[in-house]
C-alpha cells in the first residue's frame, strides 16, 4: 500500500492542480507521520472495535492522508479523529432510514466508522461485520453518488484513486 500512496502523492503534486502544504510538496508525500501502535490501540479502545488489518497498515504508514482530488475523493483522518458516523452525521442516517427500500443501507450506515471525509463532500466508511470473522465493508459515500460506492479493501480504493490520477 505504501508504494501506491507514494505514487499518488508524486503524481498529484507533479500535476499541480491543487495547493498542498509546502512540506508535502518538498517531501512529495500527501501523508502524515505514521501513527504509533498506542494511537491505533487508543482509537480502537475508544470505538470498542479492532480495525481491519489493511486499515491498521495504512495508519502505520500514514496517520491521515490529504486527498489528491478535492471534489472527488475524501481526505483520510488521523486515528484520533476517527468516529462512528452516527456520532458525526446522525441526520444522514435518519434520511436513509425514512425510506423502507433503503433500510439495509441505513442499518450499515448506523454501524459505520468514518475514516475519511470529515467536513468534506464525501465520506470514506469502514463497516464492521455483524458476524465475527466476516469481512469488513469499505464504502465511499456521498450525496452525489447514487448509494454507496463499495471497494474490496483500502488498497483497492487507493489503486482506483491512482488510476483516476493517471487518466487526468
Amino acid at each position: 500500500m505504501k508504494k501506491v500512496l507514494k505514487k499518488i502523492s508524486e503524481i498529484a503534486i507533479k500535476q499541480g492542480e491543487f495547493s498542498f502544504a509546502p512540506e508535502q510538496t518538498e517531501a512529495k508525500w500527501l501523508g502524515n507521520q505514521p501513527a504509533t501502535l498506542a494511537e491505533i490501540q487508543e482509537a480502537e479502545a475508544r470505538l470498542g472495535i479492532t480495525f481491519p488489518m489493511d486499515y491498521r497498515e495504512f495508519l502505520l504508514i500514514t496517520n491521515g492522508f490529504t486527498t489528491p482530488n478535492e471534489h472527488v475523493d475524501p481526505s483520510f483522518s488521523k486515528a484520533s479523529d476517527v468516529a462512528f458516523l452516527k456520532d458525526v452525521d446522525p441526520q444522514l442516517i435518519e434520511i436513509w432510514t425514512e425510506n423502507d427500500e433503503l433500510l439495509e443501507v441505513a442499518i450499515k450506515l448506523a454501524r459505520s466508522i468514518i475514516i475519511g471525509g470529515l467536513g468534506e463532500e464525501q465520506y470514506f466508511l469502514l463497516i464492521p461485520p455483524v458476524i465475527e470473522n466476516a469481512d469488513w465493508e469499505y464504502w465511499k459515500f456521498a450525496s452525489w453518488i447514487p448509494g454507496e460506492d463499495p471497494y474490496e479493501g483500502l488498497e483497492n480504493y487507493f489503486i482506483n484513486v491512482l488510476d483516476f490520477l493517471k487518466s487526468a
